[in-house]
């Protein structure tokens, strides 16, 4: 790999959080400490005055239960647009993209399920480039699709494990793409080597590192295999201030050229996972699985695979919001969510609830607002909202939600 110049964090870092002052105000105020990080504490009551609230309009809704089957979805896993507002749909069950126009009207079908050139087996997400070039990352064919805007194919190139197993992916609205990579200790020349997030061309290389991360690995577990696992949780702004945290604590970093210069921070419970809310998961997966048509014997044996944390994170995921708001998704537990709980299975980085504590660009708590129930956010762009709505049949929508009230207030 190309060498790169990158940023050293550690992690944990050594947020010391200023002391909530008490009286009528709203707001705590904020700290500068010695290192010249801005540290904003939080109470649970927001700056939003009565009526300030944030709001959401539906303004599209495009699926079927029988009909088109240009309109019929199996498991829609990612959402994407370009330049134009066209949306692309990465359905996860038969491995291609649909493209619709901005008023939700079928387009075009991009790529299939193979191994052949510009096919998938395992996409992971869509990743729009600069010109609207698509890069699909495909990790069981172990390479990068992509695909020009009319839809044809524009090439691939591999994806290397042992440069990096990748984690996450995100995507500005500007078009600059990024990677999280992690390394195991099976991968012998790799090892010891630290975590990062990357820089990606739209050939899929890596071109820079934003911020390399040597993390605590005793806070972390691995997401895979257990069920509430503390996670590192980021996402960039348009103007490339990464948010970045382990959701473990409610405390959150903001770093603008790989320099941590706000830590947002907000008073959380923290809560044990009980029996009854680990039986209410497993048996929501076991039918899960069933539903799907997997093996008695093979339900049997993954159910017995299942482990849970001690406790509940603090908070599900980070989103970048428009006028630089910081979006974060609250946790309840699967004893709360009931048939909810389906968010997970789907998109497992938004695998919270409807509610979101939403902060302005200082990290003060602007206060928290619901997204429509059994809708699972998927993009965030501007002021709008790409996702996907699920009715009493389990029949995915496409949505598209606008934000409705003065994003200007509490939002500079």
């Amino acid at each position: 790999m190309e060498s790169r110049k990158s940023a050293i964090v550690i992690l944990p870092l050594a947020w010391i959080v200023a002391s909530c002052g008490s009286g009528e105000s709203r707001w705590t105020g904020t700290i500068t400490d010695s290192a010249g990080v801005t540290i904003v504490s939080n109470t649970d009551v927001g700056i939003w005055a009565p009526g300030d609230e944030w709001t959401f309009e539906e303004e599209l809704r495009f699926g079927v239960l029988e009909g088109a089957p240009e309109y019929e979805f199996g498991e829609v896993s990612r959402i994407t647009v370009d330049s134009k507002g066209r949306i692309f749909v990465l359905d996860n069950q038969a491995q291609h993209i649909r493209v619709y126009s901005p008023d939700g009207a079928y387009e075009q079908t991009v790529g299939a399920r193979g191994q052949g050139p510009g096919e998938l087996l395992y996409a992971l997400t869509l990743l729009m480039g600069p010109g609207d070039t698509l890069l699909v990352p495909d990790w069981q064919n172990r390479r990068f699709n992509r695909y020009a805007p009319d839809g044809s194919r524009a090439g691939s190139s591999r994806i290397a494990p042992e440069e990096g197993w990748p984690m996450a992916f995100r995507a500005t609205a500007s078009g600059v793409l990024a990677e999280q990579i992690s390394f195991f200790r099976a991968i012998a020349e790799q090892a010891g080597s630290p975590d990062a997030i990357v820089r990606l061309a739209t050939d899929g290389t890596v071109t820079d590192t934003f911020i390399t991360l040597q993390l605590d690995e005793s806070r972390l577990g691995d997401p895979f295999r257990v069920v509430y696992t503390p996670e590192l949780v980021w996402d960039f702004t348009d103007d490339l201030q990464l948010i970045l945290a382990i959701n473990d604590e409610y405390r959150i970093g903001v770093y603008s050229d790989g320099q941590l210069n706000r830590i947002i921070a907000k008073p959380f419970e923290l809560r044990p996972i009980g029996d009854q809310d680990k039986e209410e998961f497993v048996s929501f997966l076991v039918r899960r699985w069933a539903n799907l048509g997997v093996p008695a014997s093979s339900v049997a044996e993954m159910r017995n695979e299942i482990r849970f944390a001690d406790f509940y994170p603090a908070f599900s995921s980070v989103v970048a919001g428009p006028m630089g708001t910081i979006w974060v998704q609250h946790v309840r537990s699967a004893s709360e969510l009931g048939e909810g709980i389906l968010r997970w299975v789907v998109v497992p980085e938004y695998d919270g609830v409807s509610d979101w504590d939403v902060f302005d660009s200082e990290g003060r708590l602007l206060g928290v607002i619901t997204m429509p129930q059994l809708f699972t956010p998927i993009l965030f762009r501007g002021d709008k909202i790409y996702g996907v709505w699920r009715d009493e049949l389990d029949v995915q929508y496409v949505v598209r939600l606008r934000i409705v009230g003065d994003l200007g207030i509490g939002a500079t």
